[in-house]
């Protein structure tokens, strides 16, 4: 860079990591800030220094770890403090450029309120508004974004109690319960185009993305171009998006973000992001650009050194966003410890995740972001399918397998998905959830192998091996596995011929009943965990690795976060090998927590209802001979 020594990266996870490679590619120092949570996260490891913040939202602590670390230039990623005007402006005070347009155009464009007076100063169309509109109106915050403050009102007699929710989500989220009343676009698609704009006059848009797969406001799939939409509206999106950032003189990379109405064809501005989106990638795929450069070439004072005729689209690609949440499970929000990671190697993964990784509600709870490029959109889409069958994500459960079920739906092979698709239809018959038939065959032959081997607890986190003598074995997980005497990798899983063609680094590979399949599996004490099609199956584990969930002092520890269920003893209590001592649910899955080895009960932590953490030590049981 020019005059540019040090970036901050203002953020953390997958993000952080991102903007970090763009800098050391620049040969620019990276600096991160991190809380006491984040202290040995990734993108600490990954930055050349790193500052301990109390909070990524803390302007003043952030502002200060720019000053004392010399750093020329802040990166604030999305979320946190990315579109926060105090936080530009503290910045410019004390000196230091920000990738991203100045704190006023901040506080313009991050009221939906303000931004819609501007988007009709550049003759961009807006959707009507109160009494313009006719029921169904949407009641949405001015202020934030994120689909939070946001209630579809379909009569008059919904309103108040409409108005009263959005508002108390609104004041909690951004502190501003003001609101705005609009039409409500029964059947639309989101669209939304990337603009580039540097201080020297030079405004670009650099194509659009469809975000129109969307749960509850929320995006789940992104794909650039915008497949739907023809080359006149095309044009004409562009070209308000290129107005707009120019009515408002907007510097940086921007997202200029539009509702089109299935029914007349006709698109409304929605609003401006004043940073980065979490979706860059697809738009980073088609054209070849590298956006973190061009705002650091921005943010350095210097003008964009393309013109808006270098700026082409070769081919397709569609981004997915994996999350930490059970999405077949009522998109519940999960947390707990990774035991395997693994993500594609053949497509472009952005992510922070890594084995034996706390993840906690205290973030985001996106994960990762697996993105597939394609000569076409069937090519990008058949690409990610098989991705997506690459990601195994185990200790807690991940959207993957229903991103993958979703991306191989016929709904979105042929364009059916318009913003409100994934709230209205039954989601069981469009996207089913993946049989666990097969998964739960191979964890039986896996849990057969290891009770014959007898040989402790093989699947240690640094490998995976399979062995067993050759002698018929039969073991529970309600199904009966039968090894061949004269060759152990073939036998019958339920009368249906199974034959291992390897096991090594906790993949297995198979032929069963004469179809070839591949899973990532893993053993733990109670449960036998496998990742098939994206998607996590655990099965419960009859037979039991010696020790269950206890360590071999005979501490009984919390496998996983959860909540204790029962407690069945009290100190003093004496107990054989195997006696259950409690139950507790951890994502959504009953574990018993079993006597290790025969004595007497002399602890007891555990209290029916309560919240326990990964590893606490719920009961200890002492053998006889040391009572």
């Amino acid at each position: 860079m020019q005059t540019l020594h040090t970036v901050l990266v203002a953020n953390r996870g997958e993000i952080a990591l991102r903007v970090m490679r763009t800098a050391r590619r620049l040969g620019l120092r990276t600096v991160a800030v991190f809380t006491d949570l984040d202290a040995r996260a990734p993108h600490v490891r990954a930055a050349d220094d790193a500052v301990l913040v109390p909070s990524y939202l803390d302007v003043d602590a952030v502002v200060r770890a720019a000053v004392e670390s010399g750093a020329d230039v802040v990166h604030p990623g999305y979320g946190f403090l990315s579109e926060r005007a105090p936080f530009a402006a503290a910045l410019a005070e004390a000196g230091i450029a920000l990738a991203g347009p100045s704190a006023e155009v901040m506080r313009l464009m991050g009221r939906k309120d303000a931004a819609r007076d501007v988007a009709v100063q550049a003759g961009v169309p807006v959707v009507p508004t109160g009494d313009d509109a006719d029921y169904p109106v949407l009641v949405k915050a001015a202020a934030g974004g994120g689909g939070k403050g946001m209630r579809v009102v379909r009569s008059a007699a919904e309103m108040d109690d409409a108005v009263a929710a959005a508002r108390r989500e609104a004041l909690a989220a951004f502190g501003d319960d003001t609101m705005l009343v609009e039409k409500y676009v029964e059947s639309g698609r989101h669209v939304e185009v990337q603009v580039m704009a540097d201080a020297h006059g030079t405004v670009l848009h650099l194509g659009e993305r469809d975000c129109s797969a969307q749960r509850r406001h929320q995006k789940v799939l992104e794909e650039s171009p915008a497949p739907t939409v023809d080359d006149a509206t095309r044009v004409r999106l562009h070209e308000a998006a290129v107005a707009l950032a120019r009515q408002v003189g907007y510097t940086g990379a921007g997202t200029v973000e539009f509702l089109l109405d299935n029914a007349t064809g006709e698109f409304y501005f929605l609003e401006m992001n004043t940073r980065l989106q979490v979706e860059h990638p697809v738009t980073e795929a088609v054209t070849g650009l590298d956006l973190v450069e061009l705002q650091l070439v921005v943010a350095d004072g210097r003008p964009l050194p393309l013109t808006q005729d270098d700026v082409r689209t070769d081919g397709h690609a569609i981004e997915a966003r994996v999350y930490a949440e059970d999405a077949f499970g009522g998109f519940l929000p999960q947390a707990g410890a990774t035991s395997i990671v693994r993500w594609p190697t053949d497509v472009r993964v952005d992510h922070a995740l890594e084995p034996n990784q706390v993840v906690s509600t205290a973030y985001d709870p996106m994960l990762g972001k697996v993105v597939a490029h394609g000569p076409d959109r069937e090519a990008a889409r058949q690409a990610l399918v098989r991705a997506l069958d690459d990601v195994a994500i185990l200790g807690l459960t991940t959207n993957a397998g229903f991103l993958r079920a979703l991306v191989a739906s016929e709904a979105f092979a042929e364009n059916r998905i318009d913003t409100a698709w994934l709230d209205r239809v039954d989601l069981d018959a469009e996207v089913p959830r993946p049989d666990d038939e097969l998964p739960r065959r191979l964890c039986a032959w896996v849990s057969a192998m290891l009770t014959a081997a007898d040989s402790g607890h093989p699947f240690a986190s640094d490998g995976f091996r399979l062995g067993a003598p050759p002698a018929p074995t039969l073991v529970e997980l309600d199904r009966d596995v039968v090894v061949d005497r004269g060759d152990d990798t073939t036998g019958t899983v339920d009368g249906v011929p199974f034959r291992q063609l390897s096991a090594a680094d906790h993949v297995l590979e198979a032929v069963v009943d004469g179809r070839r399949v591949r899973a990532v599996v893993n053993v733990q004490p109670d449960v036998v965990e496998a990742a098939w099609r994206g998607q996590r199956f655990t099965f419960t584990r009859p037979d039991r690795l010696a020790g269950a969930a206890a360590a071999s002092d005979g501490s009984i520890a919390a496998p996983m976060p959860g909540t204790v269920l029962d407690v069945r003893v009290t100190a003093g209590d004496v107990v054989a090998e195997g006696d259950v001592l409690g139950v507790m649910e951890a994502m959504k899955m009953e574990l018993s927590l079993t006597a290790p080895f025969a004595g007497t009960v002399t602890e007891v932590d555990a209290v029916a209802g309560r919240q326990v953490p990964l590893g606490a030590i719920l009961f200890v049981v002492t053998q006889e001979d040391d009572a």
